[in-house]
């Protein structure tokens, strides 16, 4: 999985962060001059490895694809269950620079959007 952003040694430690991944060491090499690269791997090699490519051009509408961060237990885990480690999470990225855009709960779920430090939507679920 690839992912443009404008710094990806911020984008990179912020994903590890958010996904308990560590970033790759060393970063891959850029084939171009002025191109930057970073990317964050799974440390037991089960999850996919993450790669952020630097790009010009800066985010101008929502993301067509988006992560999300389960952080609520397996589907079909109680509401009353998830709520407080969903809202845990929140709390615990929010410290690492992500945005709060809303939370939403209904008779089925209950899950929060947000927005990485770069403004790239995710769930916490």
């Amino acid at each position: 999985m690839a992912i443009d952003c404008a710094d990806p040694d911020r984008l990179a430690r912020f994903w590890a962060e958010a996904l308990g991944y560590e970033v790759e060491n060393p970063s891959p090499a850029p084939d171009e001059p002025g191109e930057r690269w970073n990317a964050v791997v799974d440390p037991a090699g089960t999850g996919p490895r993450v790669l952020f490519h630097s790009v010009p051009e800066g985010k101008v509408v929502k993301n067509r694809v988006h992560l999300d961060v389960r952080a609520g237990g397996p589907r079909g885990t109680p509401i009353a269950v998830r709520r407080p480690l969903v809202d845990a999470e929140v709390t615990r990225l929010l410290d690492a620079d992500a945005t709060h855009v809303r939370t939403t709960e209904d008779e089925s779920d209950y899950y929060a959007v947000m927005l990485d430090p770069e403004g790239n939507e995710f769930c916490i679920c």
